[in-house]
């Protein structure tokens, strides 16, 4: 059954489609020996007629408008490119992400393709995954995509069901059975998703709300060679937002501007009553500004961006910041700033300390060497909690670096100024200030990865401190080691000192350690 092009989506009259399934369904009566037949059709990768022609979907809110709870499921045009892209996907043996704005009707979508193969692929195996069990399957919520596949099947006409299918029997928590064919739609939430048997697609439902998403994914990579994120965003540093901008995997985006149920006024009865945060989110598909606690708004992040080095007149002196990986896939990060420009970082992995500090003297001195040089480098901040003390002893060896400036930042010390939990925090709120608009024109290097680290950290208060949030912790919702960020935070960990101050002062302890 195709949907006629003017049929109206936000005032639709199904008494037509009524008729006219009531009158196939009469016509398969009349002559039962056409069902086989009708089934082969649509099982020949025919979701979209299966579901225009059959199938049935629930919206409570339909009562308000005068409408019967119980519709059929008519699919519009994006609905029906996603369901042709989703079949390309697991025919292709291929994962593929899907980011979404509110109310799409995404899970129904997902729901029908799921009981299309239920019902006519023999033997096949359909994962869904969410974070939270309750989001799965909870017999008595129409929330959950077990209610809504049960919902799915019961409304089927009793020609499409499965011979001998009893729902109490076949139908059980977590797991739907297909007594005819085999076929099995399983159910599995939080840290089990992947651990159970394999399935011929996975749908990952919200999956970038995940708390250990890169765990998930590990498994999930040997049970299904087809495994479908479905998500609006959240955040820019998440496995979902990096698979999203990585160029490797099929991305379909379904806009709200994609839906003929939503228009203007649609939108903007959202933005007056939901929080900008929620708008950004769930309807405008926006990565860096939907992240509610994140401390470095994107728009900071972006306007610094917008400009060149050329567009700002700098006084120098030009700083270092150097943030020394610690371990696994954290990387090393050489940041250079003047007063209001930052340069594009240089970025190394995999270095032991003693090759750390060689980069950074190398890079000191060929810049203060050079011809035409403007601005030279009178200051290098490193960090070091972990292997980073090794570096700045390195550095203090050098006599080519006698008249730097040298400090050794320890991030974790405790402040007193009645703002800041440790000097970490402290740092991050600097560059914030740094980094807002109202204080200045700033310019900074084009960089999408600097960006998702500016953007992506969580922020909290302690005993009503700023405690901006751990490495480890970041790990531990899937956002990868905030390296760039961090080493741009460094250079605002001291001033730098007229030269005739530290030429030749000792080494004294001041937060960490540090060389006048």
């Amino acid at each position: 059954m195709s949907i006629s092009a003017d049929f109206d989506w936000k005032n639709p009259d199904y008494a037509p489609i009524y008729r006219e399934r009531m009158k196939r369904l009469a016509r398969l009566r009349e002559k039962p020996e056409l069902l086989a037949g009708v089934k082969e059709y649509y099982a020949d990768g025919r979701v979209v007629e299966f579901i225009n022609d059959w199938g049935m979907t629930f919206d409570p809110r339909a009562i308000e408008l005068g409408r019967e709870a119980t519709m059929p499921f008519l699919l519009f045009p994006k609905q029906e490119d996603f369901l042709r892209w989703l079949l390309a996907r697991w025919q292709g043996r291929e994962d593929g992400l899907t980011e979404k704005s509110r109310d799409m009707g995404l899970s129904w979508l997902c729901v029908g393709f799921s009981v299309w193969m239920w019902l006519f692929k023999p033997g096949a195996v359909v994962g869904f995954g969410s974070r939270k069990e309750e989001y799965v399957d909870d017999l008595a919520d129409p929330k959950s995509l077990f209610w809504k596949i049960r919902a799915f099947v019961s409304l089927l006409p009793p020609e499409f069901v499965p011979a001998g299918y009893n729902e109490k029997k076949h139908a059980p928590f977590m797991s739907i059975k297909n007594p005819e064919n085999g076929s099995v739609i399983v159910g599995e939430a939080g840290d089990n998703i992947g651990r159970g048997n394999r399935t011929s697609i996975y749908f990952k439902d919200e999956s970038a709300f995940y708390e250990r998403p890169s765990k998930i994914d590990a498994a999930l990579s040997q049970t299904s060679n087809c495994k479908i994120d479905v998500s609006t965003p959240n955040g820019e540093g998440n496995p979902f937002a990096m698979k999203r901008k990585s160029g490797r995997i099929p991305v379909f985006t379904f806009h709200w501007k994609d839906d003929p149920r939503k228009d203007k006024d649609w939108y903007e009865k959202q933005c007056a009553t939901l929080d900008p945060v929620v708008v950004a989110q769930e309807i405008d598909i926006s990565y860096a500004a939907s992240v509610a606690n994140a401390w470095v708004p994107d728009g900071f992040v972006q306007d610094a961006m917008s400009r060149g080095p050329a567009d700002i007149e700098e006084p120098g002196p030009l700083r270092m910041g150097v943030d020394v990986a610690r371990f696994g896939d954290d990387k090393t990060v050489l940041t250079l700033r003047g007063h209001r420009t930052v340069y594009p970082q240089i970025v190394r992995e995999k270095l032991d300390t003693m090759a750390v500090a060689a980069v950074v003297k190398d890079f000191v001195l060929t810049h203060n060497d050079g011809n035409n040089v403007k601005h030279k480098i009178e200051q290098i901040a490193v960090d070091v909690i972990g292997v980073g003390a090794g570096v700045v002893d390195r550095l203090m060896e050098f006599p080519e670096l006698a008249s730097i400036q040298i400090v050794g930042v320890n991030t974790a010390i405790r402040q007193d100024d009645g703002r800041n939990y440790n000097l970490r925090a402290k740092l991050w709120r600097e560059m914030k200030d740094w980094m807002d608009p109202r204080n200045g024109p700033v310019s900074m290097p084009n960089d999408r990865e600097l960006q998702t680290d500016l953007t992506s950290l969580h922020y909290e208060y302690r005993q009503s401190l700023l405690l901006m949030e751990s490495k480890d912790d970041a790990k531990k919702r899937g956002i990868k080691s905030p390296d760039r960020a961090d080493s741009l935070a460094l250079t605002f960990a001291e001033p730098v000192q007229a030269r005739s101050m530290y030429a030749h002062a000792a080494r004294k302890s001041v937060g960490g350690w540090r060389r006048k």
